[in-house]
């Protein structure tokens, strides 16, 4: 075979250190363009993103060639530093260590990205650590509840 075929579409997840409620909405945009920027650069599609005050959605297209831990790695350090370039809190911001990777098919893309855009509704009536954990169940993955989120 000549070339790689793919279509692979993975949800990231991840929190603000101690999930504080720190991407605040007037300075949300630049945080997702400058995301977007980082994940053009590395070669990959941005499809979705969006964020509450202690955690961010982001919905891309992978390419085989990419390991996602690195991927993931280079967005939370790179936004990391953006962030505390721009002074916009006291203190040092950081992302949480860990993340969520949930993988959807190309039939379920339309509702993963109006579910990322309607966070601010969603999470009317629902916390972020409730949605997290109704991610784990549903994709069947094991986890032990002290360990979802570092101890803050």
């Amino acid at each position: 075979m000549a070339d790689t075929y793919s279509q692979i579409y993975i949800h990231i997840v991840f929190a603000v250190k101690g999930r504080d409620n720190l991407i605040w909405k007037r300075w949300k945009e630049e945080v997702h363009k400058y995301i977007k920027g980082i994940i053009t650069n590395e070669g990959q599609k941005l499809i979705e993103i969006n964020s509450m005050p202690d955690h961010v959605h982001i919905l891309i297209g992978l390419k085989p060639t990419v390991v996602l831990s690195n991927l993931v790695r280079d967005i939370k350090a790179n936004s990391s530093k953006f962030i505390n370039d721009q002074k916009w809190i006291a203190g040092k911001f950081e992302w949480q260590q860990g993340f969520g990777a949930f993988s959807c098919s190309h039939s379920q893309l339309t509702k993963v990205i109006s579910y990322i855009k309607n966070q601010e509704e969603h999470h009317k009536t629902k916390t972020f650590r409730e949605e997290y954990i109704e991610f784990l169940e549903a994709y069947n993955i094991d986890f032990k509840n002290e360990f979802i989120f570092d101890n803050v």
